[in-house]
């Protein structure tokens, strides 16, 4: 097994573990629900959760709505095996919530076989 392999299997065995780092989402893209086999979610992982103030123009007068940037990792299998597309949208369900957060792909990439999306929304 090279290096490769052994960062591969160790991304699923640890990162997405759920007993470990990784939780249980049901996530939207493109019109497909993906969660899992017995449908009570993918492993996935999610970080850098923070909510900041957004840019505003001169014509902008909305007040109080945050821009929040996460950081998404799963298997790229278990998201239908292509790479999701920059701007388009994501949704994440919260099971703990039981609320469907929408997001847009602000970046994406994949290496061995691990999905990684930055993600924003607006929130107020």
């Amino acid at each position: 097994m090279g290096f490769k392999e052994m960062v591969a299997a160790d991304n699923l065995r640890t990162f997405l573990d759920v007993s470990t780092f990784g939780e249980l989402r049901t996530v939207i893209y493109d019109g497909e629900t993906y969660d899992g086999e017995d449908e009570e979610g993918i492993p996935c992982l999610i970080t850098h959760l923070k909510e900041q103030d957004r840019t505003t123009t001169m014509r902008d007068h909305e007040q109080n709505i945050y821009r929040v940037d996460v950081i998404f990792h799963a298997k790229l299998d278990d998201i239908g095996g292509s790479l999701p597309e920059k701007g388009r949208k994501f949704a994440i369900y919260d099971p703990d919530d039981k609320f469907l957060r929408q997001y847009y792909i602000a970046e994406s990439s994949v290496a061995m076989g691990m999905v990684k999306l930055e993600l924003e929304a607006f929130d107020e």
